[in-house]
């Protein structure tokens, strides 16, 4: 791992975006209705997302344990995509990026999952980094779809 016992404590974020497509418009109305056999589509995969976000450095052997001190997961339907944005905040010496691509990955494999027996066109796109601020650099690749 990278030293960074010499780095300051600062308010670091990230977000982060994963999108998935889905075959019909019948699975996102099963997933509206929660008639989808696995369960409840966006409550499971948030919660396997935070999981995935506090295993980040478990998975990743660069990654440095550190403090999450918020994660959040968020979710739009457009037509057949559900795009997924992944906010971590923590107050530490290193940033949350990959945290935050982990879990938008982690929540948009879980979805598929759980739609794989009701739709055999499930397809994961464009996980990518949005934002990150704290650190020597502050990037927006792009402003986040969902507010």
């Amino acid at each position: 791992m990278v030293d960074i016992t010499h780095k300051q404590n600062t308010l670091r974020i990230a977000t982060a975006q994963a999108v998935v497509k889905v075959g019909s418009e019948s699975t996102i109305e099963a997933i509206q209705n929660g008639t989808v056999p696995k369960g409840d589509v966006f409550e499971m995969s948030r919660a396997a997302g935070l999981l995935a976000i506090k295993k980040t450095p478990d998975i990743l052997p660069d990654c440095h344990p550190l403090p999450i001190e918020f994660g959040g997961v968020k979710f739009e339907i457009i037509g057949l995509e559900i795009t997924i944005l992944c906010t971590i905040k923590t107050i530490y010496k290193t940033g949350v990026e990959v945290e935050a691509m982990h879990g938008a990955s982690v929540v948009a494999l879980n979805i598929y999952d759980m739609l794989k027996p009701i739709d055999k066109q499930v397809e994961i796109h464009h996980i990518r980094l949005l934002h990150k601020s704290g650190g020597k650099s502050d990037i927006n690749y792009s402003e986040p779809a969902i507010a």
